[in-house]
């Protein structure tokens, strides 16, 4: 049976296939097709448009939960109007389907830039996905934060202008957090599309051969740590660095096929 492999002869020296030494002997592969083959096109990053919007409707939805809870609940000479767009729905009842919606619509953003993030960590931009992804978490705190002091409002009995009062200042406080929040995730999300840097590892060669000899530290971390950190980050780069040896193979492959 014939070997595709290579094989030892009888002087103990290796010798290639008919098929390996038709590669070799091949036409050479310029070093501009391989640069072209080797390098990643940049992605920009879609989630700061959604993250905008998401800002805009929690704006109107607090600005439109404080209309009703000082035409509706203080009824300061609103009851027609209210009872016209409300119908039979009580007040404090509007206000928790609102932030109900709302809520479902923080849910929807976190999946599509928990989805976003992924493919960024895997196209090798781990530092950034690290930052952001405390970033997202101090959002879902804040908006779970509120649901919670909302719901304790509404289970207590208070007067009622301590209740809308207090009702207002939760709201307010939530948005100004939140809000914040998405106001400085968008301007980084704007910076690093603006930016179109290379990933984390392409940024470490080029940084290391540019000012060699330096501080000896490995690829991927930025000075003292912790353990779980470190493991964290390793593993982090050891997939990225898979799928990334496995794209350019495949790439070259079909770059070698073409010549």
């Amino acid at each position: 049976m014939d070997s595709k492999g290579p094989s030892i002869n009888a002087a103990g020296e290796m010798t290639l296939s008919t098929e390996e030494d038709s590669l070799v002997d091949g036409p050479l592969i310029s070093a501009d097709a391989l640069h072209s083959a080797i390098r990643r096109e940049f992605q920009t990053l879609p989630t700061s448009c959604p993250a905008g919007l998401l800002s805009l409707l929690h704006v109107l939805y607090v600005v439109l939960s404080t209309c009703v809870a000082l035409l509706c609940e203080l009824k300061y000479g609103q009851e027609e109007m209210c009872a016209s767009v409300l119908r039979h729905v009580h007040g404090d009842s509007a206000i928790v389907f609102g932030k109900v919606f709302l809520w479902f619509l923080l849910l929807l953003f976190s999946i599509w830039t928990q989805h976003h993030h992924t493919r960024l960590r895997r196209r090798g931009y781990l530092r950034f996905y690290r930052q952001m992804q405390g970033l997202k978490q101090l959002l879902i705190i804040v908006h779970s934060t509120g649901n919670v002091l909302l719901l304790t409002l509404l289970a207590v009995k208070l007067a009622q202008k301590v209740h809308i009062y207090l009702l207002l200042s939760i709201l307010g406080l939530e948005l100004l957090l939140a809000v914040s929040f998405l106001v400085y995730y968008t301007v980084k999300v704007m910076q690093f599309n603006k930016e179109r840097a290379a990933p984390d590892v392409s940024q470490e060669e080029l940084s290391h051969s540019a000012s060699f000899p330096t501080s000896l530290t490995e690829t991927g971390f930025r000075g003292p740590t912790s353990l779980e950190e470190v493991a964290e980050k390793q593993a982090d780069l050891i997939e990225y660095l898979k799928q990334h040896n496995s794209l350019l193979s495949k790439r070259l492959l079909n770059l070698t096929a073409q010549h």
